[in-house]
């Protein structure tokens, strides 16, 4: 696996792009650069199950290993979802199984540097490489409005 590295600047509060990050309505909104109708099923407390998923079932399941409100949001990717259930993990699963994906706020002035960090098989480099930028272009835009 390999470790990708997104960061943007964002002209809005911390506490701003926190809430956009991972409430529900803007959480939905800028997640469609992954999947479209995506959405995630969480109590968000630190310990607890994720379910990241797409409108038709898919989707996999995490847990949320750190949280530090307005500050950082650590996940670590555990299995697939099929069919809205959990499923076990096999070869292909155990590739990627405890991969994290991590977001940092930095507070700059009038400003929050948001860092996201993600690990990748090389099956799905492209597609993050891609997708993580317009899924962060979304948040700026919505923070910023």
């Amino acid at each position: 696996m390999e470790t990708l590295d997104f960061t943007i600047r964002i002209k809005a509060t911390v506490e701003k792009v926190w809430s956009v990050l991972w409430e529900d309505e803007t959480y939905k909104k800028w997640t469609t650069s992954f999947c479209e109708g995506s959405y995630a099923v969480s109590d968000w407390n630190e310990g607890n199950t994720i379910y990241f998923m797409s409108p038709d079932g898919r989707g996999m399941y995490s847990i949320i290993e750190t949280k530090n409100h307005n500050e950082y949001m650590a996940f670590k990717h555990i299995g697939e979802i099929k069919d809205f259930k959990e499923l076990p993990i096999d070869e292909e699963t155990k590739k990627w199984s405890g991969a994290r994906e991590t977001y940092r706020l930095i507070p700059d002035g009038e400003f929050t540097v948001l860092i996201a960090q993600v690990d990748v098989v090389e099956k799905y480099m492209d597609y993050f490489k891609e997708a993580f930028p317009k899924g962060l272009e979304i948040v700026k835009q919505l923070s910023e409005a």
